[in-house]
């Protein structure tokens, strides 16, 4: 079983690239945000949990969030592995993967961060706010607001995922297909 976390700053391709990778490699894709979404429409216990936060407008304990992620691994039993997209974003959300995966047997095969200049992504979701309509993307303080996130907390990940020889960095750069293609080629080489 080869699992994969993709991860990379907001704009940088992550959600497209996770679906190029599973269907080439027969993952079973899990985002956060579709896994939310899922709970909430299912009203699952932790669905309801996780929607109480939302609706006041704070963010889902890593608790609620590491449930959910571990009853979608154990509910797909039967993947070829695994493609986490979104999670984990810190360094405490990463140790709780490990220990959960460890204790199925399972372990994570590799990180790969694609890797895209500020400016340029400042341009991608600018466009994407527009076709969209999302308000996230439409504001470029909001957006260096969630860069600096990202920095402060993500990129801690970089160093945890280097000590195990685990991290990887991809050129996000260029066209859907170059990208996708140096992904290829990595993965590849790790399998």
């Amino acid at each position: 079983m080869f699992n994969i976390v993709i991860f990379g700053k907001p704009g940088s391709g992550k959600g497209t690239q996770a679906i190029y990778l599973k269907d080439k490699y027969d993952l079973y894709h899990i985002s956060t945000g579709d896994l939310f979404r899922k709970n909430i429409t299912k009203k699952t216990g932790l669905g309801l949990e996780a929607k109480n936060y939302l609706d006041n407008g704070d963010l889902v304990p890593d608790t609620v969030t590491i449930k959910m992620l571990e009853n979608e691994v154990l509910s797909n039993k039967h993947a070829k592995g695994f493609i986490f997209d979104g999670f984990p974003r810190t360094l405490k959300q990463a140790e709780s993967l490990d220990l959960f995966l460890e204790s199925i047997n399972l372990r994570i095969n590799a990180t790969i961060a694609l890797d895209v200049n500020e400016d340029e992504l400042i341009d991608r979701l600018l466009e994407r706010g527009k076709i969209n309509n999302r308000s996230d993307d439409q504001d470029i303080e909001k957006i260096k607001n969630r860069f600096n996130e990202y920095n402060t907390k993500t990129s801690i990940l970089i160093n945890f995922y280097d000590k195990q020889d685990k991290f990887f960095s991809v050129d996000g750069k260029g066209s859907v297909n170059d990208i996708t293609l140096r992904l290829f080629d990595l993965i590849d080489t790790l399998i």
